[in-house]
């Protein structure tokens, strides 16, 4: 059961470096149009920022999303992979998580109907508590 739940470990990971090649691809046109340079003091965060559309600071706070919360899935499913003792229900909490984080990122580069991508967030957080929940069992009794 190893290495079936790291798949989803390396999926996600995968999935990150889609994102901030989306990212690239989008963010670095943007600039050359709005004819920001990334070393001039003049622009702010802020004001950098905001002079880019909208459609390509979605796909930028989707990569940097990928770098907050799913680090809690990283160390779960990685705490489950290496206790040896991960069962095909952690298997499928991790693979749900996954799919639903990209099915987030396509929502949030895309769409991005607020509401919608907060189900999006909170269904694949609900997937984190089991994981979470296995883990400690698992660790505390061995």
């Amino acid at each position: 059961m190893t290495h079936a739940m790291l798949l989803p470990v390396a999926v996600l990971a995968a999935w990150s470096l889609v994102m901030w090649i989306w990212m690239l691809a989008t963010r670095v046109p943007a600039m050359g149009k709005a004819r920001m340079h990334p070393e001039k003091a003049r622009h702010t965060r802020g004001d950098a920022w905001n002079a880019l559309p909208s459609e390509v600071r979605q796909v930028a706070d989707n990569y940097n999303h990928l770098m907050e919360q799913p680090t809690i899935f990283y160390a779960l499913a990685l705490a489950l992979a290496i206790s040896g003792a991960a069962g095909m229900i952690d298997v499928g909490f991790a693979w749900a998580y996954v799919i639903i984080r990209i099915g987030h990122s396509l929502w949030q580069a895309t769409a991005n109907k607020v509401m919608i991508r907060f189900y999006f967030f909170i269904a694949s957080t609900l997937m984190l508590f089991p994981l979470a929940g296995r883990a400690i069992y698992i660790l505390a009794t061995s």
